[in-house]
């Protein structure tokens, strides 16, 4: 018998016996989670606000967006002015000024919001655009990444991202710097 034979024999002989894996606690989020939710969004530099309609989505476009050359919409309620399935190619989507997307979940503890590939179009979307805007359902908020894992499956979508925020960097002189390397800002509309 080899050196090599005698050790993985060794080894095989001394193999502890499988254990079943350990339960997963459960983190239940008990707090008000859209106000929860505010607040983590608020920790990154995003904002999040309570809307009783779409209506108050669309003025809050036309007040802070009106002039703006390139608006995607990817929500039927809120119109844009450039169509997302015009630009076969991500580089299109460079002067973007604003991107309005659909979240699917959103989690309390962090501000962070789960979008899918097939909500996006274009992969990019969200990080080339110069302000992002996403609508949540209320419902659709949990309180933490443990209960939104439990609800996706990451395995289906060919991509998926969480964001949590507009850009941002503290690697410069130790100074936060929001809008780095995408949006400069990210407002969060919760809906019923």
């Amino acid at each position: 018998m080899t050196s090599k034979e005698s050790i993985l024999a060794a080894i095989q002989a001394n193999k502890p016996d499988l254990l079943p894996l350990p339960e997963q606690p459960e983190f239940p989020y008990e707090s008000n989670l859209p106000e929860q939710y505010q607040k983590g969004l608020a920790s990154n530099g995003g904002k999040a606000r309570v809307v009783e309609s779409l209506s108050e989505v669309r003025d809050y476009v036309q007040e802070h967006f009106r002039n703006s050359q390139m608006i995607v919409s990817l929500c039927d309620a809120v119109p844009g002015n450039f169509n997302v399935d015009m630009a076969d190619d991500p580089h299109e989507l460079e002067h973007v000024e604003l991107a309005i997307l659909e979240g699917d979940w959103g989690v309390a503890e962090n501000g962070a919001i789960w979008l899918p590939e097939e909500k996006l179009h274009h992969r990019a979307l969200p990080f080339i655009a110069q302000h992002l805007i996403v609508l949540l359902k209320k419902d659709r908020l949990l309180g933490n990444m443990h209960e939104v894992y439990a609800r996706i499956n990451v395995q289906e979508p060919g991509y998926g991202v969480f964001i949590a925020g507009p850009s941002k960097t503290a690697d410069i002189e130790q100074s936060l710097v929001i809008g780095a390397h995408g949006p400069r800002s990210m407002t969060v509309f919760l809906v019923d």
